[in-house]
């Protein structure tokens, strides 16, 4: 069926349709940049599904019950921007259509959460919507079993591409959703069979049919630009016939109507030109000028966008009819508010510990907070990519979250790093869970794509990686993590904590918790430390960053700054050097981050000018010259105990005395250097 006929098929499909296609073509122009193809491609299916299908209301972007729609394919983001503008959501005014992707904006180059109401997670690097999508639908899920179906009933759409299809995260997101069995997720492939180098047949031949079934999905066709067609595969995705999630392969024409670049890599990721941006209007029978929408057709399209206007006052109105407490604790998961139980139940373990002064490894430590935090929030929802005996991430009121036992707190993610992480802010995002999340810390690697987006969103979700050092042991280097703590302070809007002890565990984590736009990674220990901080505060000094744990005898000398295993190194050297009558002072680092956000005063107070300073870390010594030589520091007064290059495989102390992280060789430099 060419052009003329699909227009004369379903005429008021068409003009909505089309509308899709003029403002995407007209803002690629305007920027000369974006990406028109998929967008003109992908209107059919999008406009089907939101007149048809979609539960939401504009008036109202944030409703709870509403489905959530994530453009996987976020590099065709003038798809959802047309839409949002078209439906009536206020924020999307035509001004912002004619500014696409310049400086002040809420139209970025790729849709970003926090920027406009009805972008429901950042997308642009492929295959992350998808995944992001599993952890939607895993808390829908969960927040349907803990609540009723009254409250919570929607589902979450996706359109994703083939590129999104060929990243791997986006086999560790559909083996994860096949499993879990996660029926109210279906996933609209944009099966156009370009990419930016030409077809897909350049570099991939994967039958997608097979691969999802064979992950435990239904799958459907449709032709994606035949409105009927289009309708009758949605039906049947959203009709919830069997438990398994839905892929349906909309096969379309990129650039779809430009009549020399439809079809082509041409139409991907360029401003299509004046000459056939005329001809593609003259083939859709547009006869109106840039960014001119006819009122007729504008209204049709804000009374689509206020169809769920209904469903929304009768889901109110449940809400309001619930019992007091009900309806309280509803909302208070809604708003993500955390339960003032915590904080006193956290310095009663501080206070415990202080006293018991137990020898645990810190992942431990961070167990015995956890059995804690998840009996007084039931918010929290766990997991591990396949290694929960060795984050120890599961505490005894957690019970696994399965196809079976929609109850659980506890997601068995498998080795998935990537798709963990992904899933944890898709979870954060959708509403109602505070999620977290353990693996080695040498897997952030694995995982980084995924953490990068926690941190550019603002999702506080908490990445629990152990096994943070040589410290592991006889794993060897390729599990050592070295270069992983640099990495991820260098990262923007991430707060990393390497906690000393049981007491800077629950301090971090209870930070962790109460934020509400920073992810944390919490660095934590295979080995056995001792409990350092044996006088009990309720304040929480690891919130300061940085703080003075050992006290010099005189006015200090010599400063000794050390994070996590190694602040139990510069206690036995500050203990030595004292005794030779060198005044030591021991600073505790647990997060550079907020020790950099403390006052010039304070900072000044704990690392005065005039010392030697040395910093203890077993990793490399990035990250640590702003401590070593700013802050009042002098570079020849200044050293770094630590990591040069990669680990080796060894018990632990061998290690540590092998590569010159002990006490002794801390006492050496301390001395070189007075």
């Amino acid at each position: 069926m060419d052009i003329a006929q699909r227009r004369l098929a379903d005429p008021q499909h068409w003009r909505l349709a089309t509308a899709i296609r003029v403002l995407a073509m007209d803002a690629v122009e305007a920027a000369n940049s974006g990406h028109p193809g998929m967008p003109m491609g992908m209107a059919d299916v999008a406009t089907v599904l939101f007149r048809n299908h979609l539960k939401f209301d504009a008036s109202a972007p944030n409703w709870f019950d509403r489905d959530r729609f994530v453009l996987s394919a976020g590099h065709g983001s003038m798809l959802i921007y047309a839409l949002l503008h078209l439906t009536g959501y206020e924020q999307m005014s035509l001004e912002q259509i004619k500014n696409f992707r310049q400086w002040g904006a809420i139209t970025a180059g790729h849709p970003e959460y926090g920027h406009v109401e009805g972008v429901e997670t950042t997308t642009g690097p492929l295959g992350q919507g998808i995944a992001t999508s599993v952890g939607m639908a895993i808390a829908e899920e969960a927040m349907r079993a803990q609540f009723g179906e009254e409250l919570c009933q929607h589902k979450t759409w996706v359109i994703a591409g083939d590129g999104c299809l060929m990243e791997g995260i986006s086999q560790e997101a559909i083996g994860l959703a096949g499993n879990l069995k996660l029926k109210n997720l279906i996933v609209l492939w944009d099966n156009n069979d370009i990419t930016i180098d030409g077809r897909v047949s350049l570099s991939d031949a994967t039958d997608q049919h097979k691969r999802f079934e064979a992950s435990g999905w239904r799958v459907l066709s449709c032709d994606g630009h035949d409105a009927a067609d289009i309708d009758r595969a949605l039906t049947d995705a959203a009709s919830g016939k069997d438990d398994r999630p839905v892929l349906v392969d909309c096969k379309t024409i990129i650039g779809f109507g430009a009549p020399k670049k439809q079809d082509t890599s041409g139409a991907h990721g360029a401003p299509l030109g004046a000459e056939e941006i005329a001809a593609a209007r003259a083939a859709y029978g547009w006869e109106y000028g840039p960014f001119v929408i006819p009122d007729d057709l504008r209204a049709e399209w804000n009374a689509i966008g206020a169809q769920g206007s209904a469903a929304r006052a009768a889901w109110n109105a449940r809400v309001d009819a619930m019992n007091g407490p009900a309806r309280e604790e509803f909302a208070r998961r809604v708003s993500g508010e955390i339960s003032e139980k915590l904080a006193p139940a956290l310095a009663a373990l501080k206070a415990q510990s202080s006293e018991a002064k137990p020898k645990v490894a810190t992942r431990k430590a961070s167990e015995m907070v956890l059995e804690i935090v998840n009996e007084e929030l039931p918010e929290t929802m766990g997991g591990s990519a396949d290694l929960t005996g060795s984050n120890n991430t599961k505490t005894k009121v957690m019970a696994n979250f399965t196809a079976s036992d929609r109850k659980g707190r506890y997601v068995n993610y498998g080795i998935r790093e990537h798709g963990m992480a992904a899933a944890m802010n898709g979870i954060y995002l959708h509403g109602g869970f505070r999620p977290y999340g353990g693996t080695f810390m040498s897997f952030t690697d694995y995982a980084r794509g995924a953490m990068r987006l926690s941190a550019l969103m603002g999702v506080p979700v908490v990445y629990v990686m152990t096994h943070d050092s040589i410290g592991l042991g006889e794993d060897g280097p390729t599990h050592q993590p070295v270069e992983h703590l640099a990495m991820l302070r260098s990262t923007p809007n991430t707060w990393v904590f390497r906690p000393c002890d049981v007491i800077e565990t629950a301090e971090a984590w209870e930070l962790a918790l109460n934020t509400e736009s920073t992810p944390s990674v919490l660095a934590l220990s295979r080995q056995n430390l001792p409990t350092l901080r044996v006088t009990h505060t309720e304040e929480n000094l690891t919130a300061r960053g940085a703080y003075v744990l050992r006290e010099a005898s005189a006015e200090a000398k010599v400063i000794l700054m050390a994070t996590g295993s190694e602040v139990e190194i510069a206690v036995a050297a500050r203990d030595a050097l004292e005794a030779q009558g060198v005044p030591t002072r021991v600073v505790s680092v647990p997060s550079m981050e907020l020790f950099r956000d403390q006052p010039v005063e304070y900072r000044a107070e704990v690392l005065p000018a005039g010392t030697v300073r040395i910093a203890i870390e077993a990793a490399v010594r990035m990250s640590w010259d702003w401590l070593l030589l700013g802050e009042r520091g002098n570079e020849a007064k200044s050293a770094f105990v630590g990591m040069t290059g990669f680990g080796a495989s060894a018990p632990a102390p061998v290690l540590y005395k092998e590569f010159g992280i002990t006490a002794e060789d801390v006492v050496a430099k301390a001395k070189d250097l007075l």
